[in-house]
């Protein structure tokens, strides 16, 4: 199956630090053109939850087939977990497929699992799904070749015995995604994705997890339907007031001053650094967008 040139030409490389990230099952070929026409700034082609045991070898062959196929695509890859038939198999195919921008490893918790991950040579994405996962996270975060951490909490909720968005699940949740902003910011990794939204036909409920989520240093979320992008771009998309706040900050900033103040609030350098992250994340934004 060959996808068109417009299509392809557009996605030569991923574009830098993905804010939308959408799953396509890797049993459904005709699917991925319609993903990576979407506007997604990446997808992911899943071998793993979105494909069934009995289809794995099937859409494995498949997906290789596609790629070789279409050497212009570039999209992320689901593979099965370690400890899986199926493991082996599916980094064979990520090592030698040059579409393959990265591996996205489910119920990362080991860090021989992802060493081996690594050595395809390809940019990895641990997905932490799993109370060992979890607790974990300081030793998957360094290991060579991770470039972004993710975050599943529905099976870590399935796991746990948690009833998801329950009071006490969201507090369970948000440490976890603490010690995900925390651990990436601290070895200097980008910062996590999100986990996805099940409901695909609620777009505020998908904005409201966006903006929980970037409010608390995520930068991105996964997605499992086209229908979510749209609100999750708005979710991460900069505040118009703080832009603006931070170009007034960056326009007062001269390079003997130590402290100034700005509308009776005095700024300083962890004031001016937090200007510039924003204008950084408005314009990479923007370049996502067009």
């Amino acid at each position: 199956m060959m996808v068109s040139s417009e299509t392809g030409e557009h996605q030569k490389e991923l574009k830098t630090s993905p804010c939308s990230i959408l799953f396509v099952p890797g049993s459904r070929l005709d699917r991925i053109q319609k993903a990576l026409n979407s506007g997604a700034d990446a997808v992911i082609v899943d071998l793993e939850d979105a494909v069934a045991e009995t289809d794995k070898v099937a859409a494995r062959t498949g997906v290789d087939r596609f790629l070789a196929d279409n050497p212009q695509v570039r999209v992320l890859i689901r593979i099965n977990a370690a400890g899986t038939e199926h493991f082996v198999p599916d980094l064979e195919m990520c090592s030698r497929q040059p579409g393959v921008a990265g591996i996205m490893l489910p119920k990362a918790e080991d860090v021989h699992a992802l060493a081996k991950v690594a050595d395809c040579g390809k940019p990895v994405w641990p997905l932490v799904e799993t109370a060992k996962g979890v607790l974990e996270i300081p030793q998957l975060i360094r290991c060579p070749g991770v470039v972004r951490m993710s975050f599943g909490a529905l099976d870590l909720c399935a796991e746990l015995g948690l009833k998801p968005q329950s009071e006490g699940a969201v507090k369970v949740l948000d440490h976890c995604r603490c010690e995900l902003v925390l651990n990436s910011c601290s070895t200097g990794l980008e910062p996590p994705v999100e986990s996805v939204y099940p409901d695909i036909n609620n777009a505020e409920a998908v904005e409201q997890a966006a903006r929980h989520a970037r409010q608390m240093g995520l930068t991105g979320m996964l997605c499992i339907h086209p229908r979510q992008l749209e609100p999750v771009h708005r979710a991460f998309e900069p505040d118009a007031e703080d832009v603006e706040w931070a170009r007034r900050v960056i326009a007062k900033v001269t390079g003997n001053e130590a402290a100034f103040t700005l509308d009776d609030q005095m700024i300083d350098a962890p004031v001016v650094a937090r200007a510039r992250k924003i204008l950084a994340a408005f314009e990479n934004h923007s370049r996502s967008r067009s």
